[in-house]
């Protein structure tokens, strides 16, 4: 049997190194102009700066901790592994196809469910609502054949 993937990923528009490059180019020109009104006796201005600029710091390292998450589901011969990835943490499940139930979201946003031997992974989190619906049924097409040996 071949190997079916899938790698579900958020669509990240800006690399590490970029968002770093924008943070470089918001703190000069943020500390430029608090400079001028810090010479103009102004210094709370530079207080604020440096607030705001410690919040976008922070707002940016949540960003780019999480811009690598991702769900990687392969089902080969082996079975089918789940493999979760949040924040730089691996969560691998690993579960047996031929008994492996596809579960729709029951609530509008909800997430995909898959059990098997009273173990459950939610996955499609970085798919809108339609694609998790078609996702679901290639899976669950993909499970019937491997369970018809196909």
């Amino acid at each position: 049997m071949a190997t079916r993937e899938w790698i579900l990923k958020k669509n990240c528009s800006i690399t590490p190194r970029q968002l770093a490059n924008a943070y470089c180019a918001l703190c000069v020109a943020s500390f430029m102009v608090a400079s001028y009104f810090l010479t103009q006796g102004a210094w709370f201005v530079m207080v604020f700066a440096i607030l705001e600029m410690s919040a976008v710091a922070a707002a940016f390292l949540y960003f780019g901790r999480h811009a690598t998450d991702r769900e990687h589901i392969a089902l080969d011969e082996s079975g089918l592994l789940v493999e979760l990835v949040q924040a730089e943490k691996v969560q691998q499940h690993r579960m047996d196809p031929t008994r492996t139930r596809v579960l729709l979201p029951a609530l509008r946003h909800g997430l995909i469910g898959l059990e098997a031997n009273g173990c459950r992974v939610e996955v499609g989190r970085f798919l809108t609502e339609r694609k998790r619906k078609e996702f679901a049924q290639e899976l669950s097409r993909e499970l019937v054949g491997y369970r018809a040996g196909l």
